[in-house]
């Protein structure tokens, strides 16, 4: 079964956003150790690939703008909330890198 542009764009929203959520807890996990050089650097990871995963979302909307019709499934109502949950994990970890940051002053 071929998947349609549609899932395509579902799927690497999920994707990308599954991958900042992961980059984001290893930023933790590095801040929690002391490596704050490497908490940075994951950090500016989960960035990248919410700025993909963001790419993505906004050509489904621009898509549903021009009229093409896009269906809300399952699948895009998982990938949205991928995509929240992967903004959230990242906010909280910063703050918790700077609080990190400021327990080892």
């Amino acid at each position: 079964m071929d998947m349609t542009s549609e899932e395509q764009i579902v799927m690497e929203l999920i994707v990308n956003s599954g991958d900042a959520r992961s980059k984001s807890m290893e930023a933790i996990r590095a801040a929690k150790t002391g490596d704050l050089e490497l908490a940075e650097e994951k950090i500016k990871q989960a960035n990248e690939s919410l700025g993909k995963a963001h790419d993505f979302q906004t050509n489904l909307i621009q898509n549903e703008a021009t009229g093409a019709h896009v269906q809300v499934s399952l699948l895009m109502v998982h990938a949205q909330d991928h995509l929240m949950n992967a903004m959230t994990v990242r906010d909280l970890a910063k703050e918790m890198i700077a609080m990190y940051e400021e327990f080892r002053k």
